[in-house]
């Protein structure tokens, strides 16, 4: 198998020549089920202020706003309508790192809106863990009991999810999976009764994307060891059809089309070539890409559907399933990606327009009310002037060398709410930016905005590092076994690496204030406390020598866009590739 994959949209594989035929050899006809997936949500109550590129027709592409939970609703609604039988899943990432309205008040009301949407199964994502296990089954089960510095249940009681998380290979430490594996659903009755099972499963390396104390205790397994022995067990309990929930995923490099799959390429691969061939479909996530693929063109022995929502509810995944109950078998599969379009807004590039290239929706009405009564408790919160700047900030893409002008702003922001604690040097991960600054005319900032930037509440820490420790860290960002990422530095602080490099030492220079790092040397290092617990893959900031524990890194962000003076959005490069 190799790395990379080249297949078509698959729309519609007939795998039986009497699928559409209404019958099966005399006995009771297929039944049609449809499946209703989305993957990454990150609590995206409100619209997004995104877009989804997508081919107008006419060889180019068009950009369509999309996103906003109440959208998204009459876009499962109008997907539903078209199957009796039907069942809407989610592929993780449903919570955490989520917009101000849902973060504050501890994502109780994605929950909450995803209890009235009529949510199935979500598998648990990475994000799932960032407020730790206890936190996380509270989501389950519901209550009040109190796990982190916020306060639950300050807005309404909490039921809990009415929906079941599933996590095949996540395992405590009794050897238990924390939440079920799998689950079942029954469609029809007597002869054409069929049934339908799905596992649920995060990826391998979530100890690497959270902070430790989230998961401690915890053991994530291999993804395909999982999914192969659940399987078998799912058919004893009579799954005439299998559907994989996989928080892991790929990216295609062809044009923009969501429901395109060229060149496909990331970490999902090697799990789909050792994956059960009884499977049916795999809905995954963790890549924020969008992408519907046939893997029966690259292994014709696993024809099982490859489908991808993108991120923040702005595409639908509609899935039908054709069984046939005699042989208890499906006969023929479908998927598309719906575009959850919602009203035009305007972007630091200018407008993006509704388009008829593809469906309007409307928002449905219970559950605009519903997200209106949190993002009315989190205006007092989220809108007071919190600071000032001079220009725009974007998230960083990837590719975005140190994380680009606002990562620059946040490290600056952390090493100066450190120099007490003897900070030189601060890094952020750009992975952890999760919004981008747009002030108002006059260069007022909210606090919600900040907020939005760094939803984690990670606290800063201060740590003694040697310059060769210190190198040795930023290699860690090409370890080939991950996307790279490029450390943002803080002023003073400046690299050049070698992208093109195919293996070992990328580094080429580390220098502060002019000076080459002496290998020897201590410097003094601040990194948010998920870095300095070795997340991202980053374990070189774990041994936290000498650390001393200072504010949030959001209150860090906070008092340095409080200066009597707007702050300057720092765009200068302190980090070079030689390769461009």
């Amino acid at each position: 198998m190799t790395g990379r994959l080249l297949f078509p949209l698959l729309m519609s594989a007939a795998l039986s020549a009497c699928a559409g035929s209404g019958a099966t050899g005399g006995h009771a006809g297929p039944v049609t089920v449809g499946i209703i997936a989305i993957n990454d949500f990150h609590g995206a109550l409100e619209p997004p202020k995104l877009s989804v590129a997508a081919p107008d027709g006419n060889g180019g592409t068009v950009q369509v706003a999309a996103g906003g939970v109440a959208w998204l609703a009459s876009a499962i609604d109008t997907v539903r309508a078209k199957y009796p039988n039907h069942v809407t899943v989610s592929a993780g990432d449903l919570i955490s790192a989520s917009q101000v309205a849902s973060s504050i008040f501890l994502d109780e009301p994605t929950i909450g809106v995803m209890n009235l949407i009529g949510l199935d199964f979500n598998a648990v994502g990475n994000h799932e863990f960032d407020q730790g296990r206890a936190e996380l089954l509270r989501k389950q089960s519901g209550g009040c009991e109190q796990h982190t510095l916020r306060k639950p249940c300050s807005v309404e009681p909490f039921a809990g999810a009415k929906f079941r998380f599933l996590s095949a290979s996540t395992y405590t430490e009794a050897g238990s999976t924390l939440f079920p594996a799998t689950g079942l659903r029954k469609f029809g009755s007597g002869a054409r009764e069929v049934t339908v099972g799905f596992i649920g499963l995060t990826l391998k390396e979530t100890p690497s994307l959270v902070s430790p104390d989230g998961v401690k205790g915890l053991t994530f397994g291999d993804e395909a060891e999982a999914i192969n022995a659940a399987v078998p067990q799912l058919k004893v309990q009579g799954a005439d059809a299998i559907v994989v929930l996989i928080h892991q995923g790929g990216k295609p490099s062809g044009r923009p089309d969501p429901n395109g799959c060229d060149g496909l390429s990331g970490n999902i691969l090697p799990i789909l070539s050792r994956m059960d061939a009884r499977v049916d479909v795999v809905v995954s996530g963790h890549t924020h890409a969008a992408y519907v693929c046939d893997y029966g063109k690259t292994d014709p022995a696993r024809s099982f559907l490859l489908t991808s929502a993108g991120h923040y509810g702005q595409l639908v995944t509609d899935i039908t399933l054709t069984i046939d109950p005699a042989s208890g078998r499906v006969v023929a599969k479908r998927a598309a990606n719906v575009i959850v379009q919602s009203p035009a807004y305007e972007s630091s590039r200018g407008p993006v327009a509704n388009t008829t290239l593809f469906p309007r929706l409307e928002p449905r009405a219970d559950i605009a009310a519903y997200v209106k009564r949190y993002t009315v408790a989190a205006r007092e919160f989220a809108e007071r002037p919190a600071g000032h700047v001079l220009g725009s900030a974007a998230r960083p893409s990837p590719g975005t060398p140190g994380g680009g002008p606002l990562g620059n702003l946040i490290a600056d922001a952390q090493l100066a709410a450190t120099r007490a604690a003897g900070a030189q040097i601060a890094f952020t991960n750009p992975f952890g930016i999760r919004a981008a600054l747009e002030p108002a005319a006059d260069g007022t900032l909210t606090f919600g905005q900040l907020y939005n930037v760094q939803p984690f509440g990670n606290v800063l820490i201060t740590q003694s590092m040697t310059g060769a420790e210190i190198r040795s860290v930023l290699e860690q960002g090409f370890r080939g076994n991950g996307p790279e990422q490029v450390l943002a530095a803080s002023a003073g602080f400046a690299w050049r690496y070698d992208s093109s490099r195919p293996s070992g030492p990328r580094v080429m220079s580390v220098t502060l204030n002019g000076e080459e790092l002496r290998g020897d040397a201590i410097y003094r290092v601040t990194t948010n406390s998920f870095l300095a617990g070795g997340g991202d893959g980053f374990s070189g900031f774990a041994r936290q020598r000498d650390a001393v524990r200072g504010m949030t890194d959001l209150d860090a962000l906070v008092a340095w866009v409080a200066s009597p003076t707007p702050r300057a959005i720092p765009i200068e490069e302190r980090a070079r590739d030689d390769a461009r």
